[in-house]
């Protein structure tokens, strides 16, 4: 037997043999023919393999003495046996459901001996294996956004917060109180306190999620700004981002009053999408004392968060009206599961969209200001659609396809010019200009169509790009590389949207997403040109969306390019941007990709 081998009870299945290895926890029953229909019937207890993994554990904890059940449980009335009164402790883990493998479960094994002195030994021992697991977080910051969903982000919270109780990890729970509260609050932090924690997590929809994310990288992500074709107009340089921001939040945002639709008010008028910043003050949270190995010296203040980094990491706990981003990074739209991950300490790099704008308008000066997206960036029918919401708050989630409706019906496109980078790395995907004149591609040519590579969990593609020989000083300013052997190519004309996909944006009405082949850290965006069309091709490239392996993007007024970085140009005010949900005013902008930006609690979508 192994190292720390022991015969222990354990619950539903009787005397077990339990061995420690390196990476797991083994154990074998010593009468296997007693345990395959008893062990099945338990809906708690996981299938009962041959090793427990550590990294599948989340905490270890010991019971009062108890009664403890052997595999004749369901059968006492035939063989006349009775629960045995044992001392206990209870390992927790995950499992996965036999018919639907992706969501994780909770599960429980309970373990006995009649000697408390063995069964506290085992205790020790397995918090010791659990405590060696790398990664895992000990202290969070929790954002609940009260009525997202109706309600279901302050339930979603009371559904997994036992479990991070019971994970032994400690969370500072703030439940936002108006539009902003999130990034006011993590926008006035210093580096000293959010290094007190391992990461921020949102309980709430991907609004809220693009909040947090503003307030982290606001002051704390350093780079150029993206690159330009020649003759824009503007260089490219070290500016100070955070400067330029903060000048026009103070100048450029109208007050709660004014009634502008980029500020509907305060919480209890929103569903799932806030607005990013108010002009509110800071809101003077107290950041508890935490003990942290990683604080440096306050000398060094001005370094200690930038990003990317490998340490911290954000999380979402969905709850809101589509989910984007859980459902394209896990897969699964399924609170517990997404805490799981999170307790786990599961990783994934995410790729984030640097948006610049130049100009909020045609006649505006310009004045550079940042924002970031993790999921998409649109102009056009999208953002119409998130204005037009603004009305109808009062429908709820419902808002969405009523206000999707109106903004199809009048059926409005917009002048633009569009250059986006092309270099060794990228590639078009557009319908060639052969296709059928009334806009849709043959068959025969999608035959021809490489083969897409779905993003999933250990993915090839993002692999490969994080180790493309790029160090992390390119990593970290995408511009850098982007200016090796680029080529800007131009698209202009009368558009229906413009908008760049950054992941997959899977949800459930859209099933494979708006870009079904978009990966969670390659370093591109999907660039979707939607040129001015007839209503009816408008509403075939739409309903294409609303099933699994079908193909929107196959028709000849669609453009679909996978780049870095593109420039956008209107010379009208006409329509405003869509940013993950968020209303941003520009009528020049510049985007690009910066790969493996941020960690997420995640572990990509599963087969």
């Amino acid at each position: 037997m192994q190292d720390g081998g022991e015969v222990l009870f354990l619950d539903g299945v009787g005397d077990v043999a339990v061995t420690v290895g390196r990476n797991g926890l083994s154990v074998q029953p010593l009468h296997p023919e007693l345990v395959s229909s008893c062990w099945s019937s338990i809906t708690l207890q996981p299938k009962l393999d041959s090793q427990i993994k550590f990294s599948d554990l989340y905490a270890i904890e010991m019971l009062d003495k108890g009664p403890i059940c052997g595999p004749w449980s369901t059968r006492t009335t035939i063989q006349g046996k009775k629960n045995i009164e044992m001392h206990r402790f209870v390992v927790h883990g995950i499992t996965r459901r036999r018919k639907h493998p992706s969501p994780w479960v909770p599960c429980e094994y309970i373990f006995g001996h009649k000697d408390l002195k063995i069964c506290t030994d085992w205790f020790e021992r397995l918090i010791s294996c659990i405590n060696n697991e790398g990664g895992r977080p000990k202290n969070l910051m929790v954002f609940v956004h009260p009525l997202c969903g109706k309600g279901r982000g302050v339930r979603n919270w009371e559904t997994v917060s036992p479990l991070f109780i019971r994970a032994k990890i400690k969370t500072k729970v703030i439940v936002t109180q108006r539009a902003g509260h999130a990034y006011d609050t993590l926008s006035s932090l210093s580096d000293i306190e959010l290094k007190a924690f391992d990461g921020v997590v949102a309980v709430g929809g991907d609004g809220l999620f693009n909040e947090i994310l503003n307030g982290i990288l606001s002051s704390r992500h350093k780079v150029s700004y993206p690159p330009t074709p020649e003759g824009f107009g503007y260089v490219r340089g070290n500016d100070n981002c955070e400067e330029q921001t903060r000048k026009w939040i103070n100048s450029s945002i109208p007050t709660p009053d004014s009634g502008n639709a980029m500020f509907p008010g305060n919480a209890s008028k929103s569903d799932d999408q806030e607005p990013l910043l108010s002009t509110s003050n800071p809101t003077g949270l107290e950041i508890p004392s935490l003990n942290s190995t990683k604080e440096p010296c306050i000398g060094d203040q001005d370094n200690l968060v930038a990003f990317p980094n490998d340490w911290f990491r954000l999380g979402i706990i969905p709850s809101g009206s589509t989910d984007a981003i859980v459902l394209s990074t896990t897969g699964e739209r399924d609170p517990v599961t997404s805490a799981l991950l999170i307790i786990l300490g599961r990783r994934v790099p995410l790729d984030i969209a640097q948006v610049v704008r130049w100009k909020s308008s045609p006649t505006a000066e310009v004045l550079p200001t940042v924002r970031y997206a993790a999921s998409f960036a649109g102009y056009g029918f999208y953002g119409e659609v998130i204005r037009e919401s603004e009305k109808y708050r009062w429908m709820g989630p419902a808002r969405y396809d009523f206000s999707g409706t109106m903004v199809f019906l009048k059926h409005r496109s917009y002048e633009a010019k569009v250059a986006f980078l092309e270099t060794p790395y990228t590639h078009s995907l557009t319908a060639s200009a052969e296709d059928d004149v009334t806009g849709a591609q043959p068959l025969q040519s999608l035959w021809n169509k490489p083969r897409k590579i779905i993003c999933r969990t250990n993915c090839s593609v993002c692999k490969e790009a994080s180790t493309s020989g790029q160090n992390s000083e390119d990593v970290s300013d995408n511009s850098r590389t982007l200016c090796k052997n680029q080529k800007w190519v131009w698209s202009e004309g009368r558009f229906l949207s413009v908008g760049a996909a950054i992941i997959s944006c899977r949800n459930e009405r859209a099933p494979d997403g708006l870009v079904a082949d978009a990966h969670l850290s390659d370093g591109f965006l999907h660039l979707l040109l939607i040129r001015d069309c007839p209503l009816p091709l408008y509403l075939w490239h739409l309903t294409q969306f609303t099933k699994k392996g079908l193909d929107p993007l196959s028709f000849k007024f669609v453009e679909h390019h996978k780049t870095p970085a593109f420039t956008f140009i209107s010379s009208h005010d006409e329509s405003i941007w869509n940013l993950d949900g968020e209303m941003f005013q520009a009528s020049e902008v510049s985007v690009q990709a910066c790969r493996g930006l941020v960690n997420l609690f995640a572990s990509g979508p599963e087969v």
